[in-house]
């Protein structure tokens, strides 16, 4: 591991929030165009932290987006997020995990097109990321390969990587799973990572409940206020 860290550039991996398409787990809960809008205004607030790390930083924000912005919910909005980054399409060539090859791959584009080295990549699905957090996955980088952000469905919320070559393990790691950290992790050590260090857990939104415990740990975000209009019911902080 080489002493002096070039980089980070951060990095949003993001689905165009398309009702019908977005969320269909929530979907089933609050219907399509409800878990399109809190798809996107998960989406909004992680691109609002992220363009605050940047400018806080100095570092280079990319955003790997996949899905036609012309179907997207809040779509003026997400079009003037998406301004502060330089945004870039998903790619994949079918081999091994369909997603955790477009990871890995917007983990090498993002590397390229910024001439960085290392890679903090976050997705859409934890919109109470804060820049604090974003801070400690730049720092963990300092003494360590990589760093995993555990989530609590025992999936992660985060990877950062000193050299994105080291997320060219993702494809070989099955995503979606209860496993999926662990797996990653490992992956990661065979993948010549010698210290890979852990990071906070955050809870993912995949279901009501998720949105709902989100979104009372982000009591002030776009997101709380979605789901507050969506389901009727009052978030309120600390509840």
């Amino acid at each position: 591991m080489s002493g002096t860290l070039r980089g980070p550039v951060l990095l949003v991996v993001a689905r165009v929030p398309t009702p019908g398409l977005a969320k269909t787990r929530l979907a089933a809960s609050v219907g399509d165009q409800a878990a399109a809008e809190l798809a996107a205004t998960a989406l909004l607030d992680t691109l609002t932290v992220v363009a605050e790390a940047a400018a806080e930083s100095g570092s280079p924000s990319v955003v790997a987006l996949t899905g036609d912005l012309g179907s997207s919910a809040r779509r003026d909005e997400v079009e003037d997020a998406l301004r502060e980054h330089r945004v870039i399409g998903q790619r994949g060539d079918g081999l091994g995990d369909p997603l955790g090859e477009r990871l890995a791959n917007a983990h090498e584009d993002a590397a390229v097109i910024t001439d960085t080295e290392a890679v903090v990549q976050v997705g859409m699905d934890t919109p109470q990321l804060s820049v604090v957090l974003l801070e400690a996955a730049v720092a963990a980088l300092n003494g360590a390969d990589a760093a995993l952000g555990p989530a609590t469905d025992g999936g992660w919320w985060c990877l950062a990587v000193r050299r994105a070559a080291l997320a060219r393990c993702l494809p070989d790691v099955a995503m979606s799973r209860p496993e999926t950290g662990q797996a990653t992790y490992a992956a990661l050590r065979r993948t010549g990572a010698r210290t890979v260090t852990w990071l906070p857990e955050l809870r993912d939104v995949d279901t009501l409940a998720d949105a709902l415990e989100v979104a009372r740990a982000a009591p002030g975000s776009r997101f709380a206020a979605a789901v507050a209009a969506s389901t009727s019911l009052t978030v309120e902080a600390g509840s």
